[in-house]
């Protein structure tokens, strides 16, 4: 149900695309649609996964972000080399609250940062003999690290670096995995493509090691979690009920993973999968390889947990399926409390969101066991397959937006009022400013975990706390002072 016609949600998109030269609004058109539950396929109303628009402000990452910073960088036990001038690699250091058990730099290496520094000469005569001489200093100094990933920034693709050759003899020199990314940054339209091509160096470096290995002993429950990169705790929220209902997580991948996790995925019965943009890539090739089937399922809220409970349980026998609705059972008077508690507080407020990964339709859910609705949602990277799920989730007539311009989302908020906004860290502080509740829902705002039972309560504090916060009654938004600037003239003159 959402607060706005579909006549008057298409003609607010019109309104926002007058600004625009003729060509941009044409491009721009194709990307900003109106929800129709009817339709089967979102190509249907939106595109999606093309280039954005010169001079408008884009909030996408580009491909090194997508393989270094969100497929590769949590797995702890590497040590993932920035490749390249030392900004990417600060910038994508420590930024993304991947939380790990271990120690920092002994056998853990998540939030540190390893580049190869690239100077002017290195430009000219190229970095080949600088990586070699970086791998023997790095297994040096660190010598309990598992192996080594080479994550190529844009210099390297454009000067033509022979990265696959050094890792390959530094494999064979040190006896470790040295896996080369080709992931510069400026390869495709974002982010998206750093997955893709994460996951296919998983498969040509990683994933066949243990194939003729036949020591480990599996168990007709073995499931591997992919796809969850831990923020502020997630998997280990996910992985308490998988394991509460029966289930033994052999492989948790990549937030506080390991390199031996992923070599023993393809000896598990299911593979899980959490954030489906990122992951979908491996697990597809599993299933073709292996014939490992896999899953999506949504562990934000108690209606969406439940039902990917089942779904998961559907895959064993009587005695996990059973397991699976004594966790159910087991939470639900905690659950009950939680939504007694908040509902009440949250029923009827309105959200629009613009993340990336899998957040711009998981979270629905959640927010609607609180009583509120996502009246506009959007992907910063995402595909037409991400769409395709999101339409069924959505109410008929909602807002969709692709790679929104800064504008548009701006202008669609001003017009739609929504009573929270839950975006990312570049869009944080232009919507408080405009005197709007906001959570930041790439990393949680620095809480977390939001996953699972446990996660849940979590939320729905936070959504509470930002929402119901007394300070947003002490700033005045733009459009509300120029009103009571124009409603008191219009008095004076009378």
């Amino acid at each position: 149900m959402s607060t706005m016609s579909r006549e008057e949600t298409e003609a607010l998109i019109q309104e926002v695309l007058e600004v625009y030269p003729e060509e941009a609004q044409k491009n721009r058109a194709q990307h900003l649609a109106v929800n129709d539950n009817s339709v089967e396929q979102s190509k249907k109303c939106i595109t999606s996964n093309k280039k954005s628009v010169p001079g408008a402000m884009t909030i996408r990452g580009c491909a090194y972000a997508g393989s270094k910073g969100v497929v590769w960088g949590p797995i702890k036990d590497m040590i993932h080399i920035s490749h390249g001038p030392v900004g990417c690699g600060q910038y994508s250091r420590a930024g993304r609250r991947n939380y790990y058990i271990g120690t920092t730099g002994v056998n853990t290496f998540v939030t540190m940062n390893f580049t190869s520094d690239f100077q002017e000469k290195d430009i000219v005569f190229g970095g080949d003999k600088k990586l070699d001489k970086l791998i023997d200093e790095i297994d040096m100094l660190f010598p309990l690290n598992k192996g080594i990933t080479v994550q190529s920034e844009c210099p390297i693709g454009l000067i033509g670096d022979d990265i696959e050759a050094v890792s390959k003899k530094k494999a064979r020199d040190l006896g470790k995995t040295v896996v080369p990314v080709r992931c510069e940054g400026f390869r495709g339209v974002s982010q998206s493509l750093g997955h893709h091509i994460a996951n296919d160096s998983v498969r040509d470096w990683v994933l066949s090691a243990r194939d003729e290995d036949t020591s480990f002993e599996t168990t007709p429950y073995d499931v591997a979690v992919i796809g969850d990169y831990n923020i502020g705790g997630d998997a280990w929220a996910s992985r308490t009920l998988l394991e509460e209902m029966g289930l033994r997580v052999v492989a948790q991948w990549s937030g506080d993973g390991t390199l031996a996790e992923i070599e023993l995925t393809p000896k598990v019965k299911l593979n899980l999968v959490h954030c489906y943009r990122s992951m979908n890539y491996i697990s597809r090739h599993m299933e073709e390889k292996y014939g490992i089937p896999w899953m999506e399922y949504n562990f934000f809220g108690p209606t969406k947990i439940a039902e990917s409970l089942r779904k998961i349980a559907s895959f064993f026998d009587d005695s996990i399926k059973e397991g699976a609705e004594k966790v159910i059972a087991k939470y639900q008077a905690e659950m009950d409390a939680v939504i007694a508690r908040f509902r009440p507080r949250l029923e009827g407020k309105t959200v629009m969101l613009y993340v990336g990964g899998l957040r711009p339709r998981h979270t629905i859910g959640a927010y609607e066991d609180l009583g509120m609705e996502v009246i506009g949602t959007g992907y910063e990277f995402g595909h037409n397959d991400d769409y395709d799920r999101t339409i069924k989730e959505m109410g008929n007539s909602t807002l969709l937006y692709d790679d929104v311009t800064g504008y548009e989302f701006e202008e669609f908020v001003k017009r739609m009022k929504p009573d929270l906004i839950g975006s990312g860290i570049k869009e944080k502080y232009i919507f408080q400013k405009m005197g709007i509740p906001f959570r930041q829902m790439h990393s949680w705002d620095y809480s977390g975990p939001y996953h699972g039972y446990d996660g849940f309560a979590i939320f729905a504090r936070d959504m509470d706390m930002t929402l119901n916060n007394p300070c947003w009654n002490a700033i005045q938004v733009p459009w509300k002072k120029k009103a009571d600037e124009e409603e008191s003239l219009q008095a004076a003159e009378v």
